[in-house]
């Protein structure tokens, strides 16, 4: 783990680990939002997701991690294709990632807004859309968007011991279980709340924030949630409130897994959707070491007056006992002993959408 990738409202930021300590390597798009940046570790690959707004959504690949890109079709919805009646589906947005391994023919997948994921063939250099999934019962009516226009595909899984098993996440109607690589999908949503529903239990229109597994452990499954934080330990099938009920772990967008350890894992918590900055305008990680029994606020080197910052679905992430975090106002702060005290990397970023650790072939 030498690089981070730090996609931002005005380009992609590539921070490089050093006896220095973590400084700026490249920029690239400057100046031009990234939605997302992800590291294809199998294949080496970067792929670069930027939202033009009026030129709509582009994507770049790069094999060379950087030194040289290539402009890589957009996904487009087949013709016909609706979001709901007589509301023609095209891409808004590109909310996620991931890759699969060599032997698959369909090598890549994302998550879109509106709600649609698309594999990508190498061989045909094309996009198709997962049709199984497109066409779940329910999906004009019951699925909706989350704080945007229609619903969005912000997780994918892919279980790291069955690469035909994945999980996928959608604001808003749910998490959704596949173990034939896409081509029938199930709910799982047993035990999930959904408070602005008429009926909060309803089987189909929860918002998770974002979804995640211990690598270790891919039935432990963790979700931040609009309305609190839920965790699975039978793969989805049912899902627990792990909520702090009287401190700062509650709303939030952003959780890591411990990738070995499947009781521990942290979140970012802020007020409220309505009121997104960060509790008692003290910022801070917390942490459970069991499973969500128990939350820990972690505060060391963390601004603790005046602090106005949210952090964004994407924009935490971990590997073992290394942690770093983004910030809505540019904030950029790494901790190597689990969150027990944080490290500023910089103060001076534009609005921080999502981080991605990597250590690319040299």
């Amino acid at each position: 783990m030498d690089h981070l990738l730090v996609s931002t409202r005005k380009g992609l930021i590539i921070f490089k680990n050093s006896k220095a300590g973590w400084k700026p390597a490249a920029i690239h798009f400057n100046g031009i939002p990234v939605s997302y940046t992800y590291y294809d570790k199998e294949r080496n690959h970067l792929w670069a997701f930027q939202d033009h707004g009026h030129w709509g959504m582009k994507i770049s690949r790069s094999q060379s991690f950087g030194k040289s890109w290539e402009e890589i079709p957009s996904p487009v919805y087949p013709e016909g294709t609706e979001v709901k009646p007589n509301v023609p589906a095209s891409l808004r947005y590109i909310w996620a990632a991931r890759h699969l391994p060599h032997d698959h023919k369909d090598t890549f997948l994302i998550g879109t807004e509106p709600g649609g994921l698309f594999h990508w063939n190498e061989e045909k250099m094309n996009w198709d859309l997962n049709a199984a999934l497109w066409n779940q019962p329910g999906r004009q009516d019951q699925w909706f968007g989350g704080g945007r226009d229609f619903p969005g595909i912000h997780s994918i899984i892919v279980d790291p011991k069955d690469a035909k098993h994945w999980y996928i996440a959608i604001s808003c109607a749910g998490v959704f279980e596949t173990i034939n690589a896409g081509q029938s999908w199930q709910v799982r949503n047993k035990g999930l709340r959904a408070d602005f529903l008429p009926d909060p239990y309803a089987e189909i229109g929860h918002d998770p924030h974002l979804v995640t597994i211990c690598d270790a452990s891919p039935h432990v499954i963790w979700q931040q949630n609009h309305c609190g934080i839920f965790r699975s330990e039978d793969a989805g099938k049912n899902w627990a409130d792990i909520t702090q009920k009287d401190g700062p772990a509650n709303f939030g967008f952003a959780i890591a897994a411990h990738e070995s350890n499947e009781n521990i894992a942290w979140v970012a918590p802020g007020i409220s959707d309505e009121v997104r900055v960060a509790v008692d305008h003290a910022l801070c990680i917390c942490r459970t070491e069991d499973g969500g029994k128990s939350w820990t606020a972690l505060r060391s080197g963390l601004p603790q007056t005046l602090a106005f910052d949210i952090v964004y679905r994407h924009a935490l992430v971990s590997l073992d006992t290394t942690l770093f975090f983004g910030t809505t106002t540019g904030n950029l702060f790494h901790s190597c002993n689990g969150g027990d005290h944080w490290d500023v990397i910089s103060n001076h970023l534009p609005m921080v959408y999502a981080l991605e650790i990597a250590s690319p072939e040299s």
